[in-house]
């Protein structure tokens, strides 16, 4: 853990899920920190994937499942033909764009988690191969998914940074709080 995340009020489990999913964002927003976007463009290590692209599709899913949840849909539509932009900047998009929307998306998902009557009210998976016919998760689900989903790609975003100038973790948090790590 690079971050501490408060202790929630007490019987606010929506204000501690909450809290680890933003924990887990800023992670992925310090990976950026002070790199221009064709650093955060650049694929330094053997994977395909990019500090950009991370951040891109981060908030992607952020987005789509909020918007699954609410019965919507996506602000973005996904399929085999356009897959790979959502690891990618495309034209028009910047690492200050993506970091916008990226605030945006995020007090969404705050306003709806905190409106929905239960976190134990459903919705339906989406019909995809990986997913049970006619499944459904809970609101809790939902923000544990986002947490791991964020997680795992803010753990991605380490190793990339560091690859590319060996800025690792606990050095972004001090930069980022305008201190120096060791």
């Amino acid at each position: 853990m690079v971050t501490h995340v408060p202790a929630e009020a007490h019987g606010d489990e929506r204000g501690a899920l909450l809290s680890f999913i933003e924990e887990q964002r800023g992670g992925i927003r310090r990976a950026v920190l002070g790199l221009t976007d064709e650093q955060a463009s650049s694929r330094p290590s053997a994977s395909e994937l990019s500090l950009a692209g991370l951040l891109k599709h981060v908030v992607e899913v952020e987005q789509m499942w909020v918007s699954l949840a609410k019965g919507e849909p996506p602000a973005v539509e996904r399929d085999q033909s356009n897959w790979h932009e959502c690891f990618r900047l495309v034209e028009g998009e910047t690492v200050a764009s993506q970091l916008a929307y990226w605030e945006k998306v995020a007090a969404e998902t705050e306003d709806f988690v905190r409106s929905v009557p239960s976190l134990d009210d459903t919705f339906a998976l989406p019909a995809q191969p990986w997913f049970p016919p006619d499944g459904r998760v809970s609101m809790r689900w939902l923000c544990l998914h986002l947490i791991r989903e964020t997680a795992r790609h803010a753990g991605h975003a380490d190793i990339i940074r560091e690859s590319l100038d060996g800025a690792t973790a606990f050095e972004l948090v001090a930069k980022e709080q305008g201190s120096s790590w060791g």
